[in-house]
């Protein structure tokens, strides 16, 4: 892996690590990740025009990862509001890729010894997680884990529709009309006037987060191998429990920092294996 490429792996984590924060510390995480969520679309549709590129055959795979979408910003939204980012973030970036190594193996690929190794660091790690924070109750650690299966599915969709599109566009077409029916349904029970409160410079910051961390990573990917970028990436799982320490001032017991860093070292080695 090339200094550039971990460069660029690197701060798609920190920056991604970022936006979560903002969103689950906002006063009200459903408004503010509608909000991002908008911004998000709407600072990637320029860049999505320009290098359009889809085919019809894109279709049958954006509307179900789209669909997915929606449901992930439902879940995660939801967890934020009533659990902490450093329980949410670890477990949900960290169990997305045993899932879909587990959908994997289910569905006839082989796996190794490190891939079952890397499994078994992410249970541990999830566990001193939940256990390591007084306030993660077992409805925290589902809905987390909720939010990973959402991140797996559009996960898994997505590296079948990607090969009928460009990048940005196919990620534009599935984000738009998430970030929509989101922002319409929270405007519905919450009122306009509760995204409206939610629009500022954390907001907005988040959304073109979003945007910046994908194009981040589509930037190292075009100079390292998945596996690679994938491992460097997982260290916003370490980044988002220190980042809602210090700024959200959210407690980080000895178990919650040994959670978090064996949960991205599991990830890394699954994604090395």
């Amino acid at each position: 892996m090339t200094s550039a490429a971990f460069a660029l792996a690197l701060s798609a984590a920190v920056i991604h690590a970022v936006w979560n924060v903002l969103v689950g510390g906002a006063r009200d995480p459903r408004a503010a990740t509608a909000v991002a969520m908008l911004a998000a679309a709407a600072v990637g549709l320029p860049a999505a025009i320009a290098g359009w590129r889809v085919s019809a055959d894109a279709v049958p795979w954006m509307v179900p990862s789209s669909a997915l979408e929606l449901l992930y910003a439902f879940l995660l939204a939801a967890a934020y509001r009533r659990a902490a980012v450093g329980v949410v973030y670890p477990i949900a970036r960290g169990a997305a890729p045993v899932i879909v190594l587990l959908f994997a193996v289910l569905t006839g690929v082989g796996t190794n010894v490190g891939q079952i190794g890397g499994v078994v660091m992410v249970c541990a790690g999830i566990l001193l997680v939940s256990r390591g924070r007084a306030a993660a109750s077992r409805t925290d650690v589902l809905m987390a884990l909720g939010v990973a299966a959402t991140i797996a599915g559009y996960t898994i969709v997505d590296k079948h529709g990607i090969e009928h599109a460009s990048a940005v566009a196919y990620f534009e077409c599935v984000l738009a009309p998430a970030a929509l029916l989101y922002a319409a349904w929270t405007a519905s029970r919450l009122g306009i006037g509760a995204l409206l409160a939610e629009v500022g410079l954390k907001t907005v910051g988040a959304g073109i987060g979003m945007f910046v961390a994908y194009a981040l990573v589509l930037a190292a990917l075009d100079q390292a191998p998945a596996a690679a970028v994938a491992a460097v990436r997982e260290s916003s799982i370490v980044i988002a429990a220190v980042l809602a320490a210090v700024l959200l001032r959210e407690p980080l017991g000895r178990r919650g920092i040994a959670g978090a860093a064996a949960v991205a070292a599991g990830v890394a080695v699954t994604a090395l294996a």
